[in-house]
């Protein structure tokens, strides 16, 4: 492959206005990734008409698919940037901001609502930092790996982006929130504040609204098990409310 690499970028001005799109391309180097593509673009802003416009914006971080700052849409599927290699994407390759979030600028997405979402659910362990605790309670090594593959979430908004139940329409606080709430009720500490997140679970932000599409699964860079999270909530929730109603 030696021809130029041509992109098509779905850019958006300012936060609330009207996307158009706008085409690229770029000369092609051996194992480029669509970051790479992008910083040609930075470097050279002339689309392939030959007229010179502003830079494309976009977030980027670690490189490496640990940090999850650039989620975006490529041909279609949500998937971080810098793993997506340029060799094995049909052209012309097709940018897009996530939709699920509100776009600030061109590729750059506000994904608050992702922490706010954790802030409901409460994913934190609850200590009282003003003196030395100790080691803390020793957890079994199975249990530590269990507990370890939900602990690399980057929250990087994918799950959410292809989660059919997370919309302007729906309360639902997704995949990502649902599986923290999981991985914290878990914790030897973190489960002493399990009711108070199972509340949340069991309300209408909770595990209730989602379909079980399997989506969120598919797309995750880090192959956390969501679609196992979210059954295991879901019977934790159960049990939840059953002991609440018998207990009247």
């Amino acid at each position: 492959m030696t021809k130029p690499i041509r992109l098509k970028i779905k850019r958006q001005d300012e936060a609330g206005q009207a996307p158009y799109w706008e085409e690229f391309e770029v000369p092609y180097r051996k194992n480029m990734n669509v970051i790479s593509a992008l910083m040609e673009i930075q470097r050279n802003p002339v689309r392939t008409d030959g007229v010179r416009v502003r830079s494309v914006l976009w977030e980027y971080n670690c490189l490496e698919e640990v940090c999850g700052a650039c989620s975006m849409r490529i041909n279609g599927k949500v998937r971080q940037a810098c793993s997506a290699l340029i060799d094995r994407l049909e052209q012309p390759i097709v940018l897009e901001p996530m939709s699920t979030f509100p776009v600030e600028k061109d590729l750059i997405v506000h994904r608050q609502k992702m922490f706010d979402s954790l802030q409901k659910i409460k994913g934190w362990i609850a200590i009282d930092g003003t003196y030395p605790l100790g080691p803390g309670p020793r957890i079994a090594p199975d249990e530590q790996q269990e507990a370890y593959k939900y602990a690399t979430c980057m929250t990087c908004g994918c799950c959410l982006e292809a989660c059919p139940n997370v919309n302007d329409h729906s309360p639902y606080l997704g995949p990502q929130a649902m599986a923290q709430a999981k991985y914290f009720n878990s914790h030897p500490i973190g489960r002493m504040m399990a009711k108070e997140r199972l509340e949340t679970v069991v309300g209408s932000e909770g595990i209730a609204s989602c379909g079980n599409s399997q989506n969120c699964v598919q797309v995750c860079p880090k192959d956390i098990p969501l679609t196992t999270a979210l059954a295991e909530l879901n019977r934790d929730a159960n049990r939840y409310m059953l002991k609440k109603l018998l207990k009247g």
